[in-house]
């Protein structure tokens, strides 16, 4: 059966290869907003956030490479790197995906950092089901077992792993707007909405996201979002809104057109809004973070959009990485 990410199971992490703060101008409108603002801010703040991209006509539209789609369940992991590690550490992780991909690893991942809130990495682990979660761990033990190298390398960037945090989430196909539009290998951008509520307020957010999602439908927006409730490892009930992008440009296109959405809400489903972030909401976290397919190890069905961007192509020409003498190994992918 195809996973979300291919034919094989899934399981992931993601990164950037360039300096990240230069792709930050521009980006701030939906990225840093968020952050520090009381709680009705936030909110107006959310709906910015989801405003900026492009209106796409429906002869626009293309499928989405379905083996790129978003996963039923997903693993987030937090990464944070030690002060002066980060570099060796990169080198690592993409000798260690190149290597999976030289191997055809049973274990998918995207890397991606961010460009926004601390430095850290977001690990993101896509899956259909908690089975698939179970034999993809299996499948990966067993390839472990079978590549001692690889495992060296694993225990290596454990080293530099200052500290990790797991959260397993579950998709909202209620909440998510075009999220079967959704194509995560064309992904070269992500935002993450991280969303704290009082408890007992579950049914607020999904009554906030229903009205959002049809003030988008109405002005025929092409801002697909997909919603994770977290399962396990979080404080609840916590809800993620993801929302992939090709390019930070998508955040420019529609600051004009902003009124249309508000229009599209009409006065009632604004003051909705405001009184579901006024009682609900507890805390809010937005940050931007970036693709890097260097450090990410992806199935061919995947990559197959743009083959040329996520697949490593022959071996490894920089100089061999030399891990510190005391790698801590208590902490794996």
């Amino acid at each position: 059966m195809a996973g979300p990410f291919g034919a094989m199971p899934i399981s992931g992490i993601v990164r950037y290869r360039r300096d990240p703060r230069e792709s930050l101008r521009g980006a701030g409108v939906f990225a840093l907003e968020v952050l520090g603002m009381k709680i009705i801010k936030a909110f107006a703040a959310l709906i910015a956030v989801l405003s900026c991209s492009p209106v796409l006509s429906a002869q626009d539209k293309k499928a989405a490479n379905v083996d790129a789609s978003p996963p039923s369940i997903a693993l987030f992991v937090h990464q944070s790197v030690y002060s002066g590690k980060a570099a060796i550490r990169e080198k690592i992780e993409s000798n260690l995906s190149r290597a999976c991909d030289r191997l055809d690893a049973p274990k998918f991942w995207i890397d991606l950092e961010s460009l926004s809130g601390d430095p850290e990495a977001l690990v993101f682990s896509p899956f259909d089901s908690y089975e698939q979660m179970e034999q993809t761990n299996a499948d990966w033990t067993k390839f472990l077992a079978g590549h001692p190298d690889i495992n060296r390398m694993r225990e290596e960037i454990a080293g530099y792993i200052g500290s990790e945090r797991k959260v397993i989430a579950l998709r909202r196909d209620d909440l998510g707007y075009l999220a079967e539009n959704i194509d995560f290998s064309e992904a070269r951008f992500v935002h993450v909405l991280e969303v704290h509520l009082f408890p007992g307020r579950e049914s607020d957010f999904a009554e906030a996201f229903k009205i959002l999602a049809d003030a988008y439908t109405k002005i025929q927006a092409n801002t697909p979002w997909v919603v994770y409730q977290v399962d396990a490892g979080g404080a609840a009930p916590t809800f993620l809104v993801v929302r992939p992008m090709s390019e930070l440009k998508q955040n420019d296109d529609l600051m004009a057109a902003s009124g249309n959405l508000m229009d599209a809400e009409g006065e009632q489903g604004i003051e909705t809004l405001k009184r579901i972030a006024r009682e609900s909401y507890a805390t809010t976290e937005s940050n931007l973070y970036a693709v890097s397919p260097e450090m990410s190890h992806v199935s061919k069905p995947f990559a197959a959009t743009d083959p040329d961007y996520w697949l490593h192509r022959g071996p490894d020409p920089r100089s061999e990485v030399k891990p510190d003498p005391k790698p801590d190994a208590n902490r794996s992918k």
